[in-house]
């Protein structure tokens, strides 16, 4: 999957998200279970070329092979890193159901599942500048592909696993917009990501 002008490198793409990584996902503490990971090298950074939704669905359907296939010590996790499609929050929003009836096809429900960033996500409740937000804003859009057997393991080692949604909420709290701007985490997008409220909160990782 090679990106295609204009648009970022991949390398840029992968550069951006591994800042993300160290800096809030494991700097910020967002999430316990990625440190392991990434120290351990068992991300892996799928990089989408798509323009269309219909691209991005075959990206993901190829991604889900790869990782269902994979050793789990050599690649437990992906990120399918998609900057040209579904920019706006509401198309991405709406794409969420297509990458669950694509897990569902390929018959990997219960095996694999799809976790959501994005740099516009907005949870239901919230308004658009609710620093909580910030919890799922990535650098560009991108799919979490993962291992339900990994991450019932995970839980099961981590007896507070349970309150990490709420944790994260007062974390950003106490950061505040100001903290988090300060990361220097936001990528400048081609347009603008068109949130709305009506997304789901449990969709995070």
């Amino acid at each position: 999957m090679s990106l295609g002008a204009p648009g970022p490198t991949r390398d840029e793409v992968v550069a951006s998200t591994r800042a993300w990584i160290e800096q809030a996902v494991i700097g910020l503490n967002l999430c316990p279970f990625a440190k392991a990971a990434y120290d351990k090298d068992q991300i892996r950074y799928a990089v989408s070329g798509a323009h269309t939704a219909g691209a991005l669905r075959d990206d993901l359907a190829q991604e889900l092979r790869t990782l269902a296939q994979a050793v789990p010590a050599a690649m437990d996790t992906t990120l399918l890193i998609h900057p040209q499609v579904l920019t706006e929050f509401d198309d991405y929003n709406a794409f969420l159901d297509v990458a669950d009836a694509t897990v569902r096809g390929l018959d990997l429900a219960g095996v694999l599942q799809v976790a959501s960033f994005h740099p516009g996500y907005q949870f239901a409740g919230t308004t658009p500048d609710d620093v909580t937000n910030n919890t799922n804003r990535s650098p560009y859009p991108m799919l979490h592909l993962l291992r339900e057997a990994s991450m019932d393991l995970a839980v099961a080692a981590l007896p507070e696993a349970r309150m990490i949604y709420q944790k994260n909420m007062a974390t950003m709290r106490r950061l505040g917009v100001g903290g988090w701007a300060a990361l220097g985490l936001t990528v400048p997008q081609n347009r603008p990501p068109v949130t709305r409220s009506d997304v789901s909160d449990e969709r995070h990782a």
